[in-house]
């Protein structure tokens, strides 16, 4: 999740990403939620924004920021790069 936090504070974008195991969270929020309250201040405009940049890239994440990802052993160093590159184009983008 770091690289993903990272490459949203590159771009300049409000994000954050929370994980318990191989279960995470992707946010645009300025921390990380602890409530109903809180998570629904996420931006959906701009998770929607971002899960189709990822899918146009060939990444799949959840198409709602209310639902989980999942990271296994299946996830190799060469998928996790993808992942980040990815990320750091999409939001350069989101920033345009």
């Amino acid at each position: 999740m770091t690289g993903l936090t990272e490459a949203a504070r590159e771009a300049g974008i409000q994000f954050c990403a929370d994980s318990v195991g191989g279960m995470f969270g992707l946010y645009f929020l300025p921390e990380i939620p602890h409530g109903f309250n809180d998570v629904m201040k996420a931006d959906t405009e701009l998770f929607a924004k971002f899960f189709h940049g990822m899918l146009d890239r060939g990444v799949y994440f959840a198409p709602s920021t209310f639902e989980a990802g999942f990271v296994s052993i299946t996830h190799t160093d060469e998928v996790i790069e993808h992942t980040i590159q990815a990320a750091r184009e999409t939001f350069a983008d989101i920033q345009r």
